[in-house]
């Protein structure tokens, strides 16, 4: 049976044979005791990638976001955000019932923050209830369709951070495709936060896992509730040898990705032009709203699927994304299937 061409996330990847040499011979501790010496030197080399003091390596991103704001935020207080942040959406019960948090959200085109926006909303309140403690950014930002947040942007939502007394937070999972799009290095959008976490396990592919980082008294801290919640392992370094793979050979290929999507949106478009703008793909994914051409998004998600395409139903469109196992064969094959799919609805039946 063919393969199916997995589409539903960049998380899917499976280890190249270099993360799978790296994992066999690696050389491991207990990381509950600090040991570990390949996570030891992951962790150091994302601190110098993203110039700051330290960095712990958690399991997923939700595991480094919920340590960053339980740290940082009060229980009964509120972070600043886009409406649509992973944050405030996939994470938002993770947050209260871990540590009593909530959102303050903004509505954004396209998830995009700007000064003026954030400086409103973290204006105190007259009458001394809600109290905001964070402002966080997500960048790329997922929902808005890995849209990048430029630096001078957030460089200025900084300033008025500051000026407020409030730490800024990245949320920067996919990060390093915003780098490669923006042609900015990453340690230009880490300077400009208190803190932040990157995801290994996406753009750059590695099998698991995600770096907080941050100044050596916020990851000393960090270290702690890691523990708390549930996060301490022991060899975990078999991993995080794959995450040093990940570390060195994914960000080089970034642009391949989003050059990718660009060519499936641009495919999409010719059958369905009134549901896909590739203009607005600037990384690796790609929304496209299906009720535009009068499809339920998750019919056509099942429809996709039994024709050999696999994607996910996010804010109500169908997402797609690339990532190091897509190839330009398979989206040539994937926009072949959605034509089929297309023409099979308009039909009135199924077409491979």
């Amino acid at each position: 049976m063919t393969r199916p061409i997995d589409l539903r996330s960049d998380t899917v990847t499976t280890p190249t044979p270099a993360m799978r040499k790296a994992m066999a011979e690696a050389e491991v501790g207990d990381d509950w005791y600090g040991d570990d010496p390949t996570v030891n030197r992951l962790e150091q080399r994302c601190a110098e990638i993203t110039g700051k003091d330290e960095a712990v390596y958690v399991a997923t991103g939700t595991m480094a976001n919920e340590i960053a704001m339980h740290i940082l935020v009060r229980s009964g207080h509120l972070v600043v955000c886009e409406a649509t942040a992973h944050i405030a959406g996939v994470e938002v019960a993770s947050a209260a019932a871990m540590s009593g948090i909530a959102f303050k959200p903004i509505r954004a085109d396209r998830g995009q923050l700007t000064a003026e926006t954030v400086g409103a909303a973290i204006e105190p309140d007259p009458y001394d209830v809600d109290v905001v403690d964070l402002v966080a950014v997500e960048n790329t930002h997922q929902v808005g369709g890995g849209s990048v947040m430029p630096v001078e942007e957030l460089r200025s939502i900084r300033k008025v951070s500051q000026e407020a007394g409030l730490p800024v937070y990245l949320d920067g999972a996919r990060i390093f495709n915003a780098s490669a799009a923006s042609e900015t290095p990453v340690h230009e959008y880490t300077a400009e936060v208190d803190a932040l976490m990157f995801c290994l396990s996406k753009g750059l592919g590695a099998p698991i896992g995600s770096v907080l980082c941050g100044p050596a008294d916020f990851i000393r801290e960090a270290r702690r509730v890691k523990i708390l919640f549930g996060g301490a392992w022991r060899q975990a370094g078999i991993m995080a040898a794959a995450g040093l793979v990940a570390l060195e050979d994914g960000p080089g290929r970034l642009t391949l990705d989003h050059a990718n999507a660009r060519a499936l949106a641009d495919g999409i478009a010719l059958s369905t032009p009134a549901a896909v703008d590739p203009a607005a793909v600037e990384t690796n994914i790609v929304f496209v709203n299906t009720r535009a051409v009068g499809v339920e998004p998750f019919e056509m998600r099942d429809r996709l699927r039994d024709a050999g395409l696999l994607v996910t139903v996010v804010a109500n469109k169908v997402r797609m994304l690339t990532h190091r196992d897509v190839t330009a064969e398979d989206v040539g094959e994937a926009v072949r299937i959605w034509q089929g799919v297309i023409d099979g609805v308009a039909g009135g039946g199924p077409r491979r």
